[in-house]
């Protein structure tokens, strides 16, 4: 088994990932699992802009075709020279994970696999046959903490030779975290309207990031735990008349359910009670919130809480490709996963 854990991966790229030829990529941040995807093809040494040397699937088309994984990786290339498959979307296969067994006890030459998979479990068919291979590094992709946070603003301060003032970066390190793409586009949006200063204080980041007050943001998110639209549009109209943008309630919201996937895998695990995992894992969630969170472990069971959050995932990544729908996308999403809440709570 060859796992490379999250603050690990810098190095293993430097000095291990030539050794390898497979590679799964998991984690509940949507938008790390993307950029060490896009940084492991890189270092392959394929031509990422030759149509005839890289092959892009999504898992869907290799479910409908088993063998398509294994075709493609023993396949010659057109042209010669050695070539690049890259999955995205992967979730728990099948057919993916009997094609990665296949492939992980086969002499590969000229072919590497790349799969970007979302949050899987230790269950899952694809993790286990990913971890169960000592010829398949498996990276895994989970929230960035502060340590990562901090030096993701360093490296970006540092690569547009800006400098941030302690308040400023308080500040800023709130509105981060749950997507690594979406806190880089933050940064990066900061960076370009604080082109012509050099120090960057506390004013800037608020003028052009924003931060939704926490009363607001957890009320819309309480108002989706409690399936309650009516009370989720009214939150959700408070925080767009102060002129924040409405991501921080997607990004507060995958927080929210990513803490109770944690914590219903633990009453799971230890055949606990809600309230007694809220006793060890719910101690920095505020008294007046811990009867809904209470509830809503009642309510969702792991796979529906893993549900939601690819669904949140997928609508963070769409709001930074598609800027334009960001206030369209969020909302849907919250309202879709709003109404399921609804259900579950009848």
């Amino acid at each position: 088994m060859t796992e490379i854990k999250s603050h690990e991966f810098d190095s293993f790229l430097q000095k291990s990932a030539r050794h390898y030829r497979l590679f799964l990529i998991y984690g509940p941040d949507v938008g790390l699992v993307s950029e060490r995807a896009a940084a492991l093809a890189k270092n392959t040494g394929v031509d990422l802009n030759d149509p005839f040397a890289i092959i892009k699937l999504d898992s869907h088309e290799v479910q409908a075709d088993p063998g398509r994984l294994i075709d493609e990786m023993n396949s010659l290339g057109l042209f010669g020279g050695e070539k690049l498959i890259w999955v995205k979307n992967v979730s728990n296969e099948k057919g993916i994970a009997d094609g990665l067994k296949i492939l992980s006890e086969s002499a590969l030459e000229g072919s590497y696999l790349i799969l970007e998979a979302g949050d899987l479990k230790k269950t899952s068919a694809v993790r286990k046959a990913g971890e169960g291979a000592r010829n398949i590094a498996t990276v895994a992709c989970y929230q960035d903490d502060s340590r990562a946070l901090n030096a993701l603003v360093d490296a970006e301060m540092a690569a547009a030779g800006k400098r941030i003032t302690p308040d400023a970066r308080s500040l800023l390190l709130d509105c981060l975290g749950g997507d690594r793409r979406a806190s880089r586009n933050e940064i990066s949006k900061l960076l370009l309207y604080c082109m012509n200063d050099e120090l960057i204080d506390e004013a800037h980041v608020a003028a052009i990031i924003g931060d939704a007050s926490a009363t607001s943001t957890d009320e819309a998110v309480d108002a989706v735990l409690a399936g309650n639209p009516d009370q989720l549009l009214h939150a959700v109209q408070k925080i767009s008349t102060s002129k924040t943008p409405i991501f921080l309630v997607l990004q507060a919201c995958l927080k929210q359910f990513q803490q109770l996937d944690f914590m219903r895998s633990e009453m799971e695990e230890k055949r606990q009670q809600p309230a007694q995992v809220l006793q060890t894992a719910g101690r920095n969630i505020h008294f007046k919130r811990k009867p809904l969170i209470e509830k809503s472990l009642r309510n969702w069971t792991s796979d529906a809480l893993a549900v939601e959050l690819k669904r949140l995932q997928g609508a963070i990544l769409a709001t930074r490709k598609q800027a334009s729908l960001e206030d369209t996308i969020a909302l849907q999403t919250l309202l879709a996963i709003t109404l399921q809440a609804a259900r579950r709570g009848r």
